[in-house]
C-alpha cells in the first residue's frame, strides 16, 4: 500500500537525556519554541538568531544547521560506519553506483592515519589519487582529501616519522596540480581556479617546512640499538622491506654499515620483490664475478613494481560487495565481520585491497 507524506526511513527527532526524562532536542531555547506567537516584535529584531515566525522559524533551523556543517571544515563527514556498498550498476533494489569521491568520504581515513598499521596503506592511497585520479573526485571528496593530507603533515611535523614518504606525496601533488593550473580549461576543475592556486601555495608551504625539518637527536640512558647483540642487529635488518630503509640505517654506525651491506641480505630483499625469471633478464656480476645483489634490487626496480606490504589494509567482501576497514581487536572480542555480513563463514570471503585495487574497483 503506497504511503503518503515524509519517507518513513527517516531518522525522526532527536532526543535527549535529562533528569526528568527523555526530551526532544530543539535547535533554539525552548522558550522561543513554545512562546514565539507571544514574543514582541521589538524582541525579534533583537534576537541574535533572527528567529521568524512559523514555517520561516523552521526553514531558517535548517539552513543554520546545514551552513554550520558546510563552514566547519576540519570536521569530517558525519558518517559512523566504516563501510561502503560498491555498487557498479542499477538493479531494481539499487539504483546508481558509487563513485570513487563517496567511498572515500565514507571510509574513515582520518582515525587511520592515527594507526601505524594503516598510514603508509593511506599515503601510498593519497599519492595514486594524487597522479591520475585527482579531477575525478567530487567538491566535498576533494575537501575532505586535502584536510586529510593535512593532518597527515601535521602528524609528521609533530612526531617526525616518515617524512620521507609524505615528500614524496608533496612533489607529486605539487606536479599535477601545476599541470591542472596551466592548462586550466582543457580539463574540469571543479571550483574556482583561485582555489586551485590556494592549495598549491599551501603545498609548497608544507614542502618548505618538511624541507626544513629538524629531527632532535634522541638521548636516551637505556639500551640503543648499537648495544644489542650482533646477530639481533643483523635480524632486524631482514625485517626490513624497504631499501631506503636499509642504506639509512646503515648509515647510523659502522656496525649497522657493515650488516646492510651483506649479500644475503639484498639477495632476500630481490627475492622478496621480483620474480627468478626478473634476475636472468637483469643479471649483474661483480669483478670478482658474483651476484652483486644489491645493485639488482635497484636495478630491477626500474623496470618491475616492488611489493606491497602493509600492516592493515582495506578488506572487500566478495559476498556483500562492501568494502570496509577491519578491526582485529573487536573481530576476536566480539566475534564481529567489521560489516553487515550474511555469510556463514564472513573471514572466507574476505580480499585485502591494495591502494591500487581501490582504485580499480570505482574504474566503469
Amino acid at each position: 500500500m503506497p504511503f503518503l507524506g515524509q519517507d518513513w526511513r527517516s531518522p525522526g527527532w532527536s532526543w535527549i537525556k535529562t533528569e526528568d526524562g527523555w526530551k526532544r532536542f530543539e535547535y533554539f531555547n525552548h522558550k522561543l519554541g513554545d512562546n514565539i506567537n507571544e514574543l514582541s516584535l521589538e524582541e525579534l529584531d533583537n534576537d541574535k538568531e533572527n528567529v521568524y515566525v512559523g514555517d520561516v522559524c523552521e526553514v531558517a533551523a535548517k539552513k543554520r544547521k546545514k551552513d554550520f556543517f558546510n563552514n566547519n571544515t576540519k570536521s569530517q563527514f558525519l558518517f559512523q560506519e566504516r563501510w561502503i556498498y560498491v555498487q557498479k550498476e542499477s538493479t531494481r533494489e539499487r539504483h546508481g553506483y558509487c563513485t570513487l569521491g563517496e567511498a572515500f568520504n565514507r571510509l574513515d581515513f582520518s582515525s587511520a592515519i592515527q594507526d601505524v598499521r594503516r598510514f603508509n596503506y593511506v599515503v601510498n592511497l593519497l599519492q595514486l589519487i594524487a597522479k591520475s585520479q585527482l579531477t575525478s573526485l567530487s567538491g566535498a571528496a576533494q575537501k575532505n582529501y586535502f584536510n586529510v593530507l593535512e593532518k597527515i603533515v601535521r602528524k609528521v611535523l609533530d612526531d617526525h616519522q616518515n617524512p620521507r614518504l609524505i615528500k614524496a606525496l608533496l612533489n607529486d601533488l605539487s606536479s599535477t596540480l601545476c599541470i591542472l593550473i596551466r592548462e586550466v580549461g582543457k580539463s574540469v576543475l571543479i571550483g574556482n581556479i583561485n582555489i586551485w592556486v590556494c592549495r598549491l601555495e599551501t603545498i609548497l608551504n608544507w614542502q618548505q617546512q618538511l624541507n626544513n625539518l629538524q629531527i632532535p637527536k634522541q638521548v636516551s640512558n637505556g639500551m640503543t640499538l648499537s648495544d644489542l647483540p650482533l646477530h639481533m642487529q643483523n635480524n632486524i635488518l631482514y625485517k626490513f622491506s624497504d631499501a631506503c630503509d636499509i642504506i639509512n640505517l646503515g648509515q647510523a654506525t659502522p656496525t649497522l654499515h657493515m650488516l646492510s651491506e651483506d649479500r644475503h641480505l639484498w639477495k632476500k630483499l630481490c627475492q622478496f620483490h621480483f620474480a627468478e625469471k626478473q634476475f636472468c633478464r637483469h643479471l649483474i656480476l661483480s669483478e670478482k664475478g658474483h651476484v652483486d645483489w644489491k645493485l639488482m634490487f635497484f636495478t630491477l626496480q626500474k623496470y618491475y613494481p616492488q611489493k606491497e606490504q602493509y600492516g592493515d589494509t582495506l578488506q572487500f567482501c566478495k559476498h556483500c560487495s562492501i568494502l570496509f576497514w577491519n578491526d582485529r581487536h573487536l573481530a576476536l572480542i566480539f566475534k564481529d565481520s567489521g560489516h553487515p555480513c550474511t555469510a556463514n563463514d564472513p573471514d572466507s570471503c574476505l580480499t585485502p585491497v591494495s591502494p591500487q585495487h581501490f582504485i580499480d574497483l570505482f574504474k566503469f
